[in-house]
């Protein structure tokens, strides 16, 4: 694992480097309030570095909120569009300090299940603690990385993710577990972020745009073909929106015609997505 400096003196992405600068941030994070990361103008340390709380959806007005759990991380809601039933068994990928498991969990009810998998230490322990403190017996937060998920397969009624599957160096490998730990006939539900043309090579090679959710997106046809490929049906895109990145934020990353090109086409977008694991669910 190693580290270089970008032209901008930013980190740049060697090796194994994403994932530990990832594990990094988001544990910098996890002892953070919601408030905290919107109105330190850039999340973690200060306004030279990336807004982490850009994308994130108002959550407040939603049955089973939690507003411990809220970070301001999230893209999207994926709980809108997943289509979760009472009694269902629910996973939720890169589950943060728990707000979608605690949202899906009152969907559920207390006749359901709902696991939330997550690779930071200090995200699994502020998860635990607000399950601890509300009481829930039918929530659970694991510790695990997404391409590993410690999860059975065909186990799970719907899998959940918002704002983390850009995170993962190895988008295939993600989408292959979600595959696998679906039961037959089961789906998914993500909201995540992804790019409508090529994204700049210095800004892509950059660590903290990486772990701010830009650098690791891929582009939507990439992100659907590789849903594509590992044979999900009835895939269905519920929502799209255009994501503004603040010039000043960019500045600090790319400049010149780069920039100019970049913040014109703006192509940097949150998209919420469906798609079903193949087959006749067990009744």
């Amino acid at each position: 694992m190693s580290e270089k400096s970008n032209l901008h003196g930013g980190k740049m992405l060697t090796g194994n480097f994403a994932k530990q600068f990832v594990k990094q941030k988001y544990s910098e994070i996890a002892v953070q309030s919601k408030q905290k990361n919107e109105t330190s103008c850039c999340g973690v340390g200060g306004c030279d570095t990336v807004d982490y709380a850009v994308f994130s959806e108002d959550y407040s007005k939603l049955k089973g909120y939690v507003p411990d759990a809220d970070l301001g991380l999230g893209c999207g809601i994926p709980t809108q569009f997943a289509n979760i039933q009472k009694g269902q068994s629910v996973v939720d990928l890169g589950s943060g300090a728990g707000n979608d498991a605690f949202v899906a969990r009152a969907i559920v009810e207390e006749t359901g299940h709902v696991i939330g998998i997550d690779m930071t230490d200090d995200m699994i322990s502020r998860a635990r603690g607000n399950c601890e403190r509300l009481g829930f017996a039918n929530v659970e937060f694991r510790k695990g990385e997404i391409e590993n998920l410690p999860v059975d397969s065909n186990s799970v009624d719907v899998v959940l993710s918002n704002c983390v599957l850009n995170l993962v160096p190895d988008k295939k490998k993600a989408f292959s577990e979600i595959f696998r730990i679906l039961k037959p006939g089961g789906h998914f539900c993500i909201s995540d972020v992804v790019t409508s043309s090529a994204i700049p090579e210095s800004l892509k090679k950059d660590a903290e745009m990486y772990a701010g959710c830009v650098s690791g997106a891929i582009t939507k046809k990439e992100y659907i073909d590789i849903i594509n490929e590992f044979g999900f049906e009835q895939m269905t895109l519920h929502k799209e929106k255009n994501i503004d990145i603040p010039r000043e934020i960019m500045e600090k990353y790319i400049s010149g015609d780069e920039l100019e090109s970049f913040t014109k086409s703006s192509p940097v977008l949150s998209i919420t997505v469906f798609a079903r694991k193949p087959g006749v669910k067990n009744a």
